[in-house]
């Protein structure tokens, strides 16, 4: 048997190589083993959403799709070893619309909001997002609410458009009032667009907490490892003869609800630190 030779042998050393120092960087550094989840997790949920679009397309855009890429995408927690739970899901007012706000920390708040997104639910995101190929794509065809944050005055007639459809179409909208994510292990301060929205539909308020993820996972440490994440679903507030003027209560009335959540759950999930 001939071996080769030339630049065959040396891609064929190359290659060798990389087959026998990959899995030793992934297993004695950290950091490495951290970008190669983040891009594993970024590359499923590209493909997801390729085999999402054929699926959705079946119906056209649609609020039910969120079925769909609700189904496609549970399964990813288990690939991370992360265990979610979910408590307080007999909050959810069963046979009216409503507005969710949760809290937002990373890209990882997807598999949250899959693991308790009620049915005729979708997010309102910002407009970037549709540009993103098939998971764009996706997200248009499952009916998810786009929002140029730059520019108020198409937030406001966004916001306009989906009270409408709270009120008139028993559609749920889910928003992460923070606006942004937030890697600090507390809470920003909340935009008050998802409650004006509440306001305007006369429609109850619903949090949800997502439990902190530094048990397992840290951006700044470069660390993500398998662990455990706790969705809680509190009370809902009902908005019914509220006004405009009611809203900077409303809002700061949820948030504090929400931050004592949160730091109960923290205290539990990492009861050392």
């Amino acid at each position: 048997m001939e071996l080769p030779e030339g630049p065959a042998a040396l891609a064929l050393a190359l290659a060798l190589g990389l087959g026998l120092l990959l899995p030793l960087l992934y297993g004695r550094c950290g950091s490495f083993r951290f970008f190669c989840k983040m891009a594993l997790y970024n590359g499923l949920i590209l493909l997801l959403a390729l085999v999402a679009v054929p699926l959705c397309a079946l119906r056209g855009r649609d609020v039910h799709n969120m079925r769909i890429i609700r189904g496609l995408l549970q399964g990813v927690k288990h690939l991370y070893g992360i265990r979610m739970s979910v408590r307080g899901a007999q909050h959810f007012p069963p046979r009216q619309p409503y507005v969710v706000v949760s809290n937002h920390q990373s890209s990882l708040d997807l598999l949250g909001m899959m693991e308790v997104l009620p049915d005729r639910c979708v997010p309102i995101a910002k407009r970037e997002l549709l540009y993103m190929g098939a998971v764009g794509l996706v997200c248009w065809l499952g009916g998810i609410i786009f929002i140029d944050r730059k520019r108020t005055s198409d937030a406001i007639s966004v916001m306009a458009e989906a009270a409408r459809a709270v009120r008139t179409q028993d559609v749920r909208v889910w928003v992460f009032p923070e606006g942004t994510r937030n890697h600090s292990g507390s809470m920003l301060p909340f935009k008050r667009g998802a409650f004006h929205l509440a306001v305007q539909a006369q429609v109850p308020v619903v949090p949800i907490v997502i439990s902190s993820y530094r048990n397992f996972y840290c951006k700044s440490e470069r660390r993500f490892n398998p662990g455990r994440c706790v969705i809680q679903v509190l009370p809902p507030l009902p908005t019914e003869g509220l006004g405009p003027e009611d809203v900077p209560a409303l809002t700061e009335r949820v948030r504090a609800a929400m931050l004592e959540a949160f730091e109960g759950l923290d205290r539990e999930l990492c009861p050392t630190d």
